[in-house]
Formats: structure tokens, C-alpha cells, sequence
């Protein structure tokens, strides 16, 4: 597809959605027949499938709990997944695949190089939607990626939200908490900063120190030597799910630093947390969903499937309840465009997925989604609980 046939479908998409939520599409068009497919390509193997095996887990499992209380205006949905090892060249190859074999209304992402890889090819077949992991500002626009939505704030958003909570918890204080990044060299990594930074300067709270280090088999002598010279009060990882925060923690309490140590969404799971936790650190971050453990409808619905399906699978993963909410979101798109009467179509889609702006998860996030922006810009503090040994509410759910 030439870049000027892209730019025309992208603008007459956009266009179609301006009308009206359901005012696209032939008026003697059908509404969807069939199953309703749902691709995937999941990194079940390969350097995220620690990650990878609750997003397939996730939706899976979604789609069987939909499916066994009545599917989606009287459709079955389908699960299509095949393994990418977490490789973009695989990923797409699999997005094709299941394209020409299954002819899917939503399609599921791997992570941010698989969204931009089939983005062309997704557009330009004018009948899926895809989401994905990825928290990346980029592939969060509604005009240059009409087929994606992100399931949670962008990682901007995310420090936004965390500023706000610094900002808040230390009103009163006689001086405002000295705050350092620590970062990987990865989008990943990367993407949320400068969105934090200028909320921060916004809010008056000092960034004494910024340090960007490798993913991954860090030497972390030279950065902890870097934060002992700013003495922070506060020390935010962004970019890891693990390593290297434990030696960084072992390094800065070796150097007399006590910093309060914080993060956000996938750096907040269960492996980090009991790493941390064994080192006496609370850690504290931004998630964009309750965790597994917590009451709410849906949140109890999803654990007690899971109990029955998974018996083995002792902890819920945010990588799970993220999966589960993407499969709740593309089913709620593909019910209001059949009540519509309106089939499976793009900009009949992305229409349905810019209603939503009081869409209700059933406590799976703590305020009602609004999607018109293709990102949920919500979420709530946690810290861990050393007794119970869980992230618990550490403040009230903050919109940004």
C-alpha cells in the first residue's frame, strides 16, 4: 500500500467516525454472522514468556468464560493464537497467517514492534482491530493507528499519574521529596519519561537524577555512585520487570541510600515485588488495573475461572488481567456494532471503540473507561503489604 492509498483510508476512516457512533457503513449492510475471531500472537516462548503465557492464558480464558455466559449477542468468539518467541519477523508472519486462514475482527499484538509491523496491513483490510501489551504513546493515535487502542494509560500517562501522587502525598512537607529515573535504553524504558518529567516541573518536584542503563546484565556501580551524589528521596526503575533493580536496591543501601522505590505497571508484578520485598523494600507504583487478589465483580469472575481452568496457576499476573480486559473490550465493540446492526467493519469498529466513554469493567479498573482516546487514562497506587505479602491501594484512582 502506497503511503498516499494509506493516508486516504486512514482519513476516510477518521471521517466515517465523526458522523456518528454507528452512522458508517451501507445501511442494507448485515450485522456479523458467525464466530467472531480473535487472532494472537503471543510470545509464549522467548524472552517474555514468563509474560507471555498469562497474555495467552488471559484471553484464552476470556474467551471461554464469555462463551460459556451467552458470547456476545448470541455469537461465539474464537481463539486463534500461534507462538511469535517475541519476534517481530515472526509476529507478522503470523498476523498474515491468521488473516488470509481465519479472517479475524480483532487481532492481539505481541508488543510494540508487531503493532507498527501489521499496522499497513491492518488498516488497509478494513476489518480488524488489534491491541496489544504495549503501553507505547505512538501506537496510542487515533488518526495515524484508527485499528489499535492501548488497554491502560500510555506509559506517559503513567508517570503523569505517578507525579500527581508524589505531588499529593507530600503536600505540607517542608521540602519537596528529591526524585531520580533509572531507566533501560528501550522504548520500553524510555517512552514514559519526558511525559513524567513535565508533569513533574509542572507539580514543583525536583528530578535530581536521570540514568539510562542497558535492558538487561548491568553493572550498576558506575549508576549507584551517580545516585549517591544526588541522594534522592525517591527512586522511580521504569524499562525493567526485574533485574537490575534488586542490585541497584543492594548497591545504594551498601552506599547509606534508603530511597523509596517506585514504578509502574509491568515492573510491578509478583517477581519484582518479593525480589524487592526480601531486600525490606516496599514497592510502591502506578498499575492500571486492581490486582488478582482484590474484590470486584469481574475481578472475582476472572480469579474464579481461573481456579477452575488453571488450578495450578497461583497468582493472577497483571499480563493476565490485561489480556482478560482486551478481550472484554473487543467484545463489547463487536456487541454494540451487531445491536446496531452494523457488520465488523473498521470504521464501524473504531466508531463502536469511541463510544465507550463511561464503558463499565466491572472493577477491573476503578473508574468507568473512557476509550474515545484508544487509552484508558486511569489508574491507582499500590505499595506492597509486607504482611498480607501483596500490592495493596496506596490512593485513590487518578484520571489524567
Amino acid at each position: 500500500m502506497t503511503d498516499f492509498n494509506r493516508r486516504k483510508l486512514v482519513q476516510a476512516i477518521g471521517a466515517a467516525a465523526t458522523i456518528g457512533p454507528f452512522a458508517v457503513g451501507s445501511p442494507r449492510a448485515q450485522a456479523h454472522k458467525g464466530d467472531i475471531v480473535i487472532g494472537a500472537a503471543q510470545p509464549i516462548t522467548g524472552v517474555f514468556a514468563f509474560a507471555g503465557a498469562a497474555m495467552n492464558n488471559g484471553l484464552g480464558d476470556f474467551v471461554e468464560w464469555k462463551n460459556a455466559n451467552g458470547g456476545v449477542a448470541g455469537h461465539k468468539l474464537r481463539y486463534v493464537a500461534e507462538d511469535s518467541g517475541f519476534k517481530v519477523d515472526q509476529a507478522a508472519a503470523i498476523f498474515k497467517k491468521i488473516m488470509a486462514s481465519e479472517k479475524p475482527s480483532f487481532f492481539y499484538c505481541d508488543g510494540t514492534p508487531c503493532v507498527k509491523a501489521v499496522a499497513q496491513d491492518a488498516i488497509a483490510s478494513g476489518h480488524v482491530m488489534t491491541t496489544s501489551t504495549s503501553l507505547a504513546a505512538s501506537v496510542a493515535d487515533p488518526v495515524r493507528m484508527p485499528q489499535h487502542f492501548v488497554p491502560s494509560p500510555t506509559y506517559p500517562r503513567l508517570h503523569e499519574i505517578l507525579m500527581e501522587h508524589i505531588a499529593r502525598t507530600s503536600q505540607g512537607a517542608a521540602t519537596k521529596p528529591k526524585i531520580a529515573y533509572v531507566y533501560a535504553d528501550t522504548e520500553f524504558g524510555r517512552d514514559g519519561i519526558p511525559g513524567g518529567k513535565a508533569r513533574a516541573e509542572k507539580l514543583g518536584l525536583p528530578i535530581v537524577a536521570e540514568i539510562v542503563t542497558k535492558q538487561s546484565g548491568v553493572d550498576v556501580t558506575t549508576e549507584v555512585a551517580q545516585l549517591r551524589r544526588a541522594r534522592p528521596d525517591i527512586v522511580i526503575f521504569q524499562g525493567y520487570i526485574l533485574a537490575p533493580m534488586p542490585e541497584f536496591v543492594r548497591q545504594m543501601r551498601e552506599a547509606g541510600l534508603n530511597p523509596q522505590i517506585m514504578g509502574t505497571a509491568w515492573g510491578l508484578d509478583k517477581p519484582a515485588y518479593d525480589a524487592l520485598a526480601a531486600l525490606g523494600v516496599r514497592l510502591t507504583g502506578v498499575s492500571a488495573y486492581r490486582y488478582g487478589h482484590e474484590d470486584a465483580p469481574m475481578i472475582n469472575a476472572m480469579r474464579n475461572h481461573a481456579a477452575k481452568a488453571r488450578p495450578e496457576m497461583k497468582h493472577i499476573s497483571p499480563f493476565y488481567i490485561s489480556s482478560w480486559l482486551c478481550g472484554m473490550a473487543f467484545a463489547e465493540i463487536a456487541e454494540r456494532c451487531i445491536k446496531a446492526n452494523k457488520p465488523l467493519t473498521l470504521p464501524n469498529m473504531k466508531a463502536a471503540l469511541e463510544s465507550m466513554k463511561d464503558w463499565d469493567t466491572g472493577g477491573v479498573t476503578g473508574l468507568l473507561v473512557d476509550l474515545s482516546s484508544h487509552q484508558i487514562p486511569s489508574g491507582r497506587m499500590y505499595s506492597y503489604d509486607p504482611d498480607k505479602k501483596l500490592m495493596e491501594p496506596a490512593g485513590s484512582w487518578i484520571k489524567v
